[in-house]
């Protein structure tokens, strides 16, 4: 038996259609295996629950995935953490006065990402859909097509991170 379907079995009765739901967007994929197991993992850790990374980092050791791929979604999720925030609050506002003034946020590892850039940006696209900043996901969506992925790796990437979030307060019942 998996991690994740260790895991599934803890889900409690009034959320059972979020663990079919795991299975699904684990499943068959428009994604890479590393894009699918690095949205999950990334989503995981924005969702902030141990259990879920715990099972998933195991599965996705499990079926091979590279370090490098866990590294860019711990990435995403720490540098979206401080991210969304920020840009959140300047879209939120909505006065000139703080869109005009620098960031001033270090974000170097975006840059320079363990994996590739793509798949960077579709990390952190799950995880500012999870943090729900708007500014956010339009930009990192952006970034995603014009890397070349297709509007249904989006919205595969977007389902594992629904499905991880909602997963992740199942657990907390």
């Amino acid at each position: 038996m998996s991690s994740i379907d260790a895991l599934r079995e803890r889900i409690p009765e009034a959320a059972r259609d979020l663990g079919l739901s795991l299975s699904s967007v684990l499943g068959e994929s428009s994604l890479t295996a590393d894009q699918k197991w690095g949205v999950a993992l990334a989503s995981a850790y924005a969702a902030r629950n141990p259990a879920l990374v715990k099972a998933l980092r195991e599965d996705a050791e499990a079926a091979g995935i590279a370090a490098g791929v866990s590294e860019d979604a711990r990435v995403a999720a720490a540098l979206m953490a401080m991210n969304n925030v920020y840009y959140r609050f300047r879209h939120q506002v909505g006065k000139e006065t703080y869109s005009q003034k620098p960031a001033r946020l270090r974000m170097g590892k975006l840059a320079k990402p363990s994996t590739n850039k793509a798949d960077l940006e579709l990390f952190s696209l799950a995880v500012s859909a999870i943090n729900g900043c708007e500014v956010c996901v339009q930009s990192h969506e952006k970034a995603v097509l014009e890397a070349g992925l297709s509007a249904e790796q989006v919205h595969d990437a977007v389902r594992i991170a629904a499905t991880m979030h909602g997963v992740a307060v199942a657990l907390e019942m």
